[in-house]
């Protein structure tokens, strides 16, 4: 039976310029004539088959942090959003933080997606938007609200001020929400990401699992960052980037000697 290997994109396969390296997509590729290959992003459909146009994918992709789950010709398998009502909670809730997060949303069941962002922006939203300078997602909101069919909710900013954000929407909203409180690689600031209850990896991966007939304990995955670790706890061999965040290593059942930048994952397909 073919062994499956599903790995994160950002600081695990890709490179810190956000590419993939000629040797990364050789062992990729030869390692799909023998495995099952896939990966598990908080990047979107769009942002991610920019990325993997040269790389086989045999395994359906799990998407925006797990909210999506879709196959390679662009088929959704599943899907888990926040719908307008509590997602303008999340954002009234917010305001009173002085905070407002970015909004990515599904515009319609084709999987055409719209990015909004707020009219104000802190200085570290204002960096993340210079990676989407281009993007034709991209919604400017003079005064930012949810859309019908919201995938997630992403606030950018100090610790200082996301980690009290933190606790009053979990005080406040509970176990209707899933909160995903992380350093953000790119830069000196922190991320929190508002998700449905079962919008996580972890619930993404049990369900490819389910999808391909196989089970969870027989899946390889790979990962840096807090949103991987549900993941690393439910497959059977969970791996870390030398670069990941100890949080993450330390659940990891292996780690590696190489970064993203020198190729760690497509070292160890290579020599597994």
């Amino acid at each position: 039976m073919k062994p499956i290997y599903i790995t994160d994109l950002d600081h695990t396969f890709l490179r810190t310029d956000q590419s993939v390296s000629n040797f990364s997509a050789q062992v990729w590729n030869e390692k799909a004539n023998n495995s099952i290959l896939s990966v598990a992003t908080a990047r979107s459909f769009r942002k991610s088959h920019d990325f993997l146009e040269k790389l086989h994918l045999d395994a359906p992709m799990i998407l925006l942090d797990g909210t999506m789950i879709v196959s390679p010709d662009k088929t959704l398998i599943d899907i888990k959003t926040l719908n307008k009502a509590l997602g303008d909670a999340i954002i009234t809730e917010g305001a009173k933080f002085n905070i407002y997060p970015f909004v990515i949303a599904l515009k319609d069941m084709d999987l055409n997606e719209a990015f909004l962002f707020p009219g104000t922006l802190n200085v570290h939203q204002h960096g993340v938007l210079e990676n989407y300078r281009n993007d034709p997602r991209l919604v400017k909101c003079k005064e930012i609200r949810a859309m019908d069919m919201n995938l997630k909710l992403v606030y950018f900013g100090e610790l200082s001020a996301l980690k009290p954000l933190t606790e009053h929407l979990q005080k406040t909203f509970g176990s209707e929400l899933e909160y995903k409180l992380s350093p953000e690689k790119y830069s000196d600031g922190w991320f929190l990401t508002i998700l449905h209850p079962e919008g996580d990896k972890a619930h993404a991966l049990q369900k490819v699992a389910d999808h391909i007939g196989r089970n969870t304990h027989e899946m390889t995955v790979f990962g840096d960052s807090i949103n991987d670790i549900g993941m690393f706890k439910l497959a059977g061999t969970s791996v870390a980037v030398a670069n990941a965040l100890d949080e993450v290593k330390a659940v990891a059942d292996v780690v590696l000697p190489h970064s993203n930048d020198e190729d760690g994952v497509a070292k160890y397909l290579e020599n597994i």
